[in-house]
């Protein structure tokens, strides 16, 4: 079991989050959804909203019209994000 404070790169390694459930957030803040609670995985939760807050490449990345762009900085994003268990 991972640490409360693990990142989600983290908690993707220990097998807590699957590839499929990353992929999900990404998409879900490529549609706009912004959300204080993301269902991320086995009762994990990720803040949506402070992560793009407290990640500046990745909120610019959301600007421009280059959809890979876009997507590999969310996801790095969610990846070196801290989500909480609850």
């Amino acid at each position: 079991m991972a640490k409360e404070s693990a990142t989600v790169s983290e908690l993707r390694k220990a097998a807590e989050v699957s590839d499929r459930e990353i992929d999900a957030a990404v998409d879900a803040v490529l549609a706009d959804l912004v959300t204080e609670a993301y269902p991320l995985a086995k009762g994990w939760t990720l803040d949506l909203v402070e992560m793009l807050r407290t990640n500046s490449r990745a909120a610019e990345a959301l600007t421009t019209d280059k959809p890979a762009r876009k997507r590999n900085m969310v996801r790095t994003a969610i990846l070196l994000a801290h989500p909480v268990k609850g």
